[in-house]
């Protein structure tokens, strides 16, 4: 085959290839000096002529096509095709222009795709990471800039549209579309999903019950048949008693149960009978008339009985009630009417009747500690919350949820939870139960940076390092007279408790967290040992 081109036929082509391709299309010698270049019009642009192209010039010293870029606009492709003494090259730079010309049109129109689709609109390039995006109100978003999805990436990689939840909104939809290989643009519709969470709250705000069986996160078989049965019960009129231990979520049971009887609609009224004095849960449970104490209001005042008329009265740590209480609470129940401190007068109620406690009754009733009677009339059905250390297999879901709801409301685009990080906390025992694990998540929150996942360093140091936490035996006297279990145990909780004081310097709150109990049994429970003038 000859090597010898004809030079003139050569440059007639080039308009056509610089058409094709968009862009520049030249001509030059073996030393890269051009000898005729036309744009994509076809002009002939006069003022290159003899500059020398690096790319062409390489391709004839190494006798081969080469693909690089364009030496007139800066980012436009290119190639060049030794043709025995020539070298015919051409670069798509109109098709660059084009499309920055698309590009810029899609950031002016960013804004108004935001309002239409009722959301956020974003641009983000070939590997996922945010350039540009606006809310559906037109103001630029900066606070995710530079963060990248994993939506996207694979938008970019497949080059298809890729349909997901939103990160920004829980219960958005997303979808992100690549543009060009370099560019891609998504939406999403969280205003309509905003509007719905927001009726949705004000509906459970009219029940005062926030919470549905949806909302209890866990796939295990022992959560699964605990849902289960409070699905079955929930449409009784039954007192229901749930046992779980600090952190379990008993009260996101109660108002599950609520929101799935036909009471739906009506109260849901919540009393802690462990965080007030005896005298002020009474007066919360059964209300006042108008000069029954010092400081009642004038009129009086409904209890909680009467505010839940109807609906659901939700007594939480019920373990936790005086005696005195409890005679009055039994009445109550067994004639289903209240009479108000300071009258005589007993109104009717009709009222579901759920309580809960971190303790076992029975025990309390042999001790004298709990009416047995009482426990009979709230016992009817009994749910029983799995601790988390009996449901390891939910943690990696908790965490997962966990570090979506703080990664949107730090700002903080944390998608994944890393494997390692995820051992320790399958390892942790979780005293303090699902509540301490959420805990531990918005800790380890505050802790990342640019990452993309919760890496182990995040974690609190105990975690990392091990539960270290009352690692030292606690050694009780016994007399040698007498054998007693119960001041053993006693004698045990109190040094307990002593070591978890000066764990946390005496600050109460940081020791009812490390013995995994609520401040308010810690408080119970230093009056209790004549330690409540322990210094903070």
């Amino acid at each position: 085959m000859s090597d010898h081109y004809d030079l003139e036929k050569l440059i007639m082509i080039l308009p056509i290839l610089a058409r094709t391709a968009g862009g520049y299309a030249t001509i030059t010698d073996s030393e890269g000096r051009r000898l005729c270049t036309v744009d994509w019009n076809g002009t002939e642009i006069k003022e290159l002529d003899n500059e020398i192209y690096d790319l062409a010039r390489e391709a004839a010293q190494k006798a081969c096509p080469l693909i690089g870029v364009s030496q007139i606009i800066d980012q436009a492709d290119a190639w060049a095709l030794p043709m025995g003494e020539y070298v015919l090259s051409c670069s798509n730079v109109e098709r660059l222009k084009r499309e920055q010309k698309f590009l810029d049109a899609l950031i002016k129109a960013l804004p108004m795709i935001a309002q239409v689709a009722g959301g956020e609109a974003v641009i983000f390039n070939d590997i996922g990471e945010r350039l540009l995006s606006y809310y559906s109100n037109g103001s630029e978003r900066h606070q995710l800039k530079g963060q990248a999805s994993k939506q996207a990436r694979q938008a970019m990689v497949s080059q298809e549209p890729v349909v997901g939840k939103s990160f920004s909104v829980n219960g958005a939809m997303a979808v992100r579309i690549p543009i060009t290989d370099k560019i891609g643009f998504g939406f999403n519709n969280e205003n309509a999903a905003r509007q719905h969470q927001k009726l949705y709250d004000e509906v459970k705000k009219f029940q005062s019950a926030n919470y549905c069986f949806e909302d209890i996160i866990g796939e295990s078989e022992v959560l699964a048949k605990t849902k289960s049965m409070a699905k079955f019960v929930a449409n009784g009129v039954s007192s229901i008693l749930i046992y779980g231990e600090t952190g379990t979520g008993k009260e996101l049971f109660a108002q599950s149960v609520h929101n799935a009887s036909e009471r739906r609609y009506r109260p849901f009224v919540a009393l802690n009978c462990g965080a007030l004095p005896a005298s002020l849960i009474e007066s919360n449970l059964f209300g006042y008339e108008e000069g029954a104490f010092t400081g009642a209001k004038k009129g009086g005042s409904p209890g909680a009985f009467e505010q839940a008329n109807g609906g659901t009265i939700f007594l939480d740590e019920i373990s936790e009630m005086e005696i005195s209480l409890q005679t009055k609470l039994l009445r109550v129940l067994q004639e289903r009417e209240v009479v108000r401190v300071g009258g005589f007068k007993a109104q009717k109620i009709d009222v579901r009747v759920i309580s809960s406690t971190n303790k076992e009754l029975n025990d309390l009733i042999a001790d004298g500690g709990f009416r047995q009677d009482l426990f009979y009339r709230l016992n009817v059905v009994q749910l029983k919350i799995p601790p988390l250390r009996e449901r390891v297999g939910d943690i990696a879901l908790l965490a997962k949820y966990f570090i979506h709801k703080f990664s949107f409301s730090f700002g903080k685009l944390v998608e994944d939870i890393d494997l390692k990080t995820l051992k320790i906390l399958q390892n942790y025992s979780w005293p303090g139960n699902v509540r301490e694990l959420q805990n531990c998540i918005e800790s380890a929150m505050n802790m990342v940076r640019e990452e993309s996942i919760l890496l182990p360093e995040h974690l609190p140091l105990h975690l990392r390092q091990g539960q270290r936490i009352l690692k030292e035996s606690v050694i009780v006297e016994i007399g040698n007279e007498e054998l007693n279990l119960k001041e053993a145990l006693s004698g045990a909780e109190k040094l307990i408790i002593q070591r978890a004081l000066e764990m946390a310097k005496y600050k109460k709150v940081k020791a009812a967290r490390i013995l995994g109990i609520s401040t308010a049994t810690l408080w119970r429970k230093l009056t209790e040992y004549g330690m409540e003038q322990e210094k903070i």
